[in-house]
């Protein structure tokens, strides 16, 4: 597996990647004299390897080369979500130590304020802009050397969580050594699981701040592939690409997966996908239904996996796997999966707990945080993010929620997910957030808030028809007891739920 210099060196005028709505196009060989120039710039404000730095950017040309700049630089670099407000913004910069600080100007209003924060950040760069405070990120390494700096090293990415049950937590992963030529261990993994070679072309429809496109991104230099780069996701703008570049390989959340299949049929079938060799899944349970349709739809290129930032344990499933044992994420390609419950006992098959991952290949800390780092570990050294599933009687993996969302309703746990998996099927309801809210007579009850497909739906009427099709499918138990609307749920555009947000503001009214 080449580093971006050996092809750059090979094939210095192949595309490296391209932004999918302005076409800008950044080759191996331009990739490789810009990363150089962040490298020096880096070296410049005093960032020696094991630093860290931050970036708050949307998806843009200058992100993946500020990360080959700091990965040949031996940099820890944490991207930052661009949905974050100034003091979760500020909250990370302090946290992580970051000694440079880069971020869009269309960013401007949080990143502005965060110079009023004490957040130890020395350097402050802005890209496509300026403002005051801040300078320009691309003057700074216009003038700068394209060769290489003379003390390359390996950096990393570290990571955190999206903040979507609590503050956001640090994923620390030192890299395995320090020649920053080697080939990354993913790329070694999962590179080599997917098929990712220098014939590559992906399509990244999702964020570059969020974990799995930032690496399938990085892989894909690794292989000597192309990326084309979505500043936005779209349904049809993504099945114009997968023709328009005869995409191989891409990476999707369910939320997409569903978008895609709303659209009406004869719109979709002007399509053709039959480029597509491996549609990459994962971040949230994918609802049966729509699974099943895309595999209808694209063949059995379909292939769901389940992990975390962390990177305790690593499930996968393919498309003919999967139709045999459906709603499974698969058997674990590496870590071990137990399932426990609350008192640290191991359940047998068929038993819902929560998910701990054994030989797990690398450990992880949280940064900053060793109390949160302790949890996340038990006596035997096996770890665990907090998700709950179980195993069946040959070893597959089912998720049904996050612990933090698990509602308790009459002493009866009720898995959100399971209910969102339903509606989301609905011809009526286009996004779906399914919560706990206090109950004096239940402890919780069951709350739905639904996005509809049209906003003239958001009824009353529209309310009991969806209650009586869930009757039909699910135990009272499970049943909403209130079903709202919501024009537009606060989802990521990574594809996650701010669910935290809703079950906050239920709480608050509520009390």
């Amino acid at each position: 597996m080449p580093h971006i210099s050996i092809t750059a060196a090979e094939t210095p005028h192949k595309p490296a990647f391209i932004m999918a709505n302005s076409g800008e196009m950044v080759t191996y060989g331009q990739l490789d004299e810009r990363s150089n120039q962040v490298a020096h710039l880096l070296r410049t404000c005093g960032l020696k390897s094991g630093d860290h730095m931050a970036m708050m950017l949307e998806n843009c040309r200058q992100f993946l080369e500020i990360t080959a700049g700091a990965m040949r630089a031996g940099i820890v670099f944490t991207p930052i979500s661009t949905h974050l407000k100034e003091d979760e913004t500020a909250y990370i910069l302090e946290n992580c130590g970051a000694d440079l600080f880069i971020a869009s100007h269309s960013l401007a209003g949080v990143a502005g304020r965060i110079l009023a924060h004490n957040t130890g950040v020395q350097h402050f760069y802005m890209v496509g802009g300026i403002e005051a405070g801040f300078q320009s990120w691309e003057e700074a390494v216009d003038g700068l050397p394209m060769t290489p700096i003379d003390d390359q090293a390996m950096g990393t990415a570290m990571l955190y969580s999206s903040g979507t049950t609590g503050k956001p937590k640090g994923v620390f992963n030192p890299p395995l050594n320090d020649l920053f030529d080697e080939p990354l261990p993913l790329t070694l993994s999962l590179g080599a699981a997917f098929g990712f070679g220098s014939e590559t072309t992906y399509l990244s429809p999702a964020p570059l701040y969020h974990a799995a496109p930032l690496h399938y991104n990085l892989v894909v230099l690794d292989s000597g592939g192309t990326s084309i780069i979505m500043e936005k996701f779209d349904a049809v703008r993504s099945l114009e690409l997968i023709e328009e570049h005869r995409v191989t390989h891409s990476q999707w959340v369910p939320i997409m997966f569903v978008r895609m299949l709303k659209l009406p049929e004869a719109e979709r079938a002007r399509f053709d996908t039959s480029s597509m060799q491996v549609a990459i899944h994962a971040a949230a349970p994918c609802p049966i239904d729509v699974k099943e349709q895309m595999i209808e739809w694209w063949g059995p290129v379909i292939v769901e996996y389940y992990s975390s930032s962390e990177a305790a344990g690593f499930t996968i499933i393919d498309s003919e796997d999967w139709l045999k044992h459906k709603g499974s994420v698969g058997r674990p390609l590496f870590g071990v999966p137990h399932i426990v419950d609350d008192a640290g006992q191991e359940l047998p098959p068929g038993e819902v707990g929560t998910i701990w991952f054994s030989d797990i290949a690398s450990k992880f800390e949280y940064h900053n945080e060793p109390g949160k780092t302790a949890e996340a570990y038990n006596e035997q050294g096996w770890s665990s993010v907090g998700d709950m599933g179980y195993l069946d009687e040959e070893g597959y993996l089912y998720l049904t929620d996050r612990k933090n969302f698990t509602i308790i309703s009459g002493g009866v746990n009720v898995y959100p997910a399971e209910i969102e998996n339903l509606l989301i099927n609905h011809d009526k309801v286009a996004d779906v957030a399914v919560f706990g809210v206090p109950c004096d007579e239940f402890g919780e009850a069951v709350q739905a808030v639904v996005q509809p497909a049209q906003w003239t739906d958001a009824t009353d009427e529209t309310a009991l028809e969806l209650l009586d099709w869930l009757r039909e499918r699910l135990s009272h138990i499970k049943i909403p007891r209130g079903l709202d609307f919501m024009e537009q749920l606060p989802r990521m555009d990574n594809g996650k739920l701010y669910k935290r947000h809703l079950m906050e503001a239920y709480r608050n009214r509520d009390g």
